[in-house]
């Protein structure tokens, strides 16, 4: 385990780990033990009751935060034609088709997000070994393969997120920036949290929602307690 800092030990001071707190209350310690000389991304997580193994708990899907992340993404679409221009217009930071995979494949990734029409797939799908991995592979769950190029690059752009359950049946989302004001914190972590209450698959037994965190990039995590946002 990497031996914590003198800053991290003493924001640790302030954090109950055995308690869990309402949401404003972890949020106010998040941004007071933000401590670092950059704007620290502000982080929420949840443990979900659900069997990642099993196709229908297999909870993945994406959403626009009430007051983004305070992160701009750099955008990459993959179309033709009239898909092309609207995605230039809407503000694509890169817009093409064989000469972009092309660069891919030769190990450029300087972007956050791909989009890509549905007749664009199939030439896509090649590099699945190469964006898999990554997390970059364009899906319709998360609204990146579609025709409407144009409203997708704008969403991301506003501060579209994903969220997508891991093999620990674990869902971490970024909600923002320490500099955000409190109640833009609460404001996207009440939305994910929502969000996720809504997906709970129906196969999904016992308690759903166990627990729940936030952090900073370089602050302790504090415990939410999750009874304040399932009611």
């Amino acid at each position: 385990m990497a031996k914590k800092t003198k800053k991290q030990q003493e924001a640790l001071k302030h954090v109950d780990r055995s308690k869990a707190y309402d949401v404003e209350e972890a949020l106010n310690l998040v941004k007071e033990n933000a401590t670092a000389k950059f704007d620290e991304t502000v982080e929420a997580a949840f443990r979900l009751g659900v069997d990642p193994k099993k196709a229908d708990q297999q909870i993945r899907g994406a959403m626009v935060l009430p007051h983004g992340t305070g992160k701009s993404q750099t955008v990459l679409v993959f179309a033709k034609g009239e898909k092309a221009k609207e995605a230039e217009e809407a503000g694509a930071d890169y817009v093409g088709e064989a000469d972009l995979i092309s660069k891919i494949n030769q190990g450029w990734f300087e972007f956050d997000v791909i989009v890509a029409t549905p007749d664009m797939m199939a030439e896509v799908g090649k590099l699945g070994r190469v964006l898999g991995p990554k997390g970059l592979m364009p899906n319709p769950k998360t609204g990146t393969v579609t025709f409407d190029v144009a409203n997708a690059v704008k969403e991301i752009k506003a501060g579209k997120v994903e969220y997508r359950v891991d093999r620990q049946s674990n869902v971490h989302v970024p909600i923002g920036k320490a500099s955000f004001e409190l109640d833009q914190l609460k404001d996207n972590f009440n939305a994910i949290a929502d969000t996720l209450v809504k997906a709970k698959p129906q196969s999904s037994k016992g308690i759903y929602m166990r627990n729940a965190s936030v952090t900073s990039t370089m602050g302790p995590g504090v415990k939410v307690d999750p009874s304040n946002f399932t009611k």
